[in-house]
Parts: structure tokens; sequence; C-alpha cells
């Protein structure tokens, strides 16, 4: 029967200390994400509006009444997700997207400013449409 010596003892604690520290020293190294900022993507197949909620589901774009989509969901400039009941009553430039029941499903707040850029687009044509999503990933690209 071979028994541990008092070396062999040793030399696992030695090495269960060097595993510990290195974990414990994994936790200080920036986190990728973190470091490099958080970028906002441009939507796809979106188009330019102006939303007010008016009694949460139910909405106008651009005058016309409309619905939001059971589990809709509006975003704003941070990318973080608004309650409609919160902004209930507010003209609020937007892009959103619909569903395929045709109810909108999406939405992302933007600036009135970045809503003015995108006002000469006519996104019914399809450079138009190219045209409208290259300024949206510009106008996207420059937000931290």
């Amino acid at each position: 029967m071979t028994r541990c010596t008092r070396s062999r003892h040793r030399a696992v604690a030695h090495v269960f200390a060097a595993l510990a520290l290195l974990a414990g020293s994994l936790a200080y190294l920036p986190q990728n994400a973190a470091a490099q900022g958080f970028v906002r993507e441009a939507p796809k197949d979106v188009r330019p509006g102006r939303l007010v909620v008016t009694a949460a589901p139910e909405i106008t774009l651009d005058g016309k009444p409309d619905r939001l989509s059971p589990g809709s969901r509006i975003r704003n400039l941070n990318n973080l997700l608004v309650m409609s009941a919160s902004i209930t009553g507010q003209d609020i430039p937007v892009v959103y997207r619909r569903d395929a029941a045709g109810l909108v499903h999406e939405v992302w707040v933007l600036t009135p400013d970045e809503y003015r850029r995108l006002g000469g687009v006519d996104a019914s044509s399809a450079e138009g449409f190219k045209r409208l999503n290259e300024l949206l990933a510009l106008i996207f690209g420059a937000r931290k």
C-alpha cells in the first residue's frame, strides 16, 4: 500500500493554490462587450413614422389609427425597453416594423434630428428603401 508523503501533499496544495489564484485574477480582466462599448445595430425592414400611444395597445402612426401587437417592443435611445403606457399621449419620432399579422411589433425611438434626416426618404421604392437603411446605419452607428 503506497502512502502519500508530505512533499506530495505540498505539491497538490500548490497546484490548487495556483488554480485558485488564476481563477480569481480572471474576474478582474475587462469583459469584451464592456470594453468595446455598446453599438446599436440599425434595424432592417423598418419604416419611419410618428407614434402616439392613445390607450395601449391602441396607437396612431402618422395620424392614422393602428395597434401594437401582443408582445410588442418599444426601444428608447439607449436600446432599453419602454412600456407603452409610460409614453401615452406623447408624439414620438420612430422607426417601426410590423409582424406577420400587420400589427406594429418593434419600435425604435429616434431623436427629432435623426427623424429629420430620414424625412426626405421615400421607403416605398427599392432605391428609397436602400437609402433609408444606409441612413439608419449611420444614425445607429453614431450612437454610443
